[in-house]
């Protein structure tokens, strides 16, 4: 499974959206599912999945899936 791929199956099962709904324009409050409870969660989620901790600074800017991707890069996950 490619990194992207595997991404969008984080953010799908920790939101409990379907993977279509993961797109770049998904953005924190923008759908009821991803609010600040699920925003934590998947924080969680994406360090456990790529075995790394976020800054503080990367979980408070991760505001879309498009900018999350753009900080996975951050730690080696393209």
């Amino acid at each position: 499974m490619k990194n992207l791929e595997k991404v969008r199956l984080v953010f799908s099962e920790t939101l409990k959206l379907p993977p279509d709904r993961i797109v770049d324009d998904l953005a924190y409050n923008s759908v009821q599912e991803w609010d600040s409870v699920a925003h934590m969660a998947l924080v969680a989620a994406l360090e456990e999945a790529f075995d790394f901790m976020f800054e503080i600074d990367d979980v408070l800017e991760m505001s879309s899936f498009a900018k999350a991707q753009e900080i996975l890069k951050k730690y080696g996950v393209e």
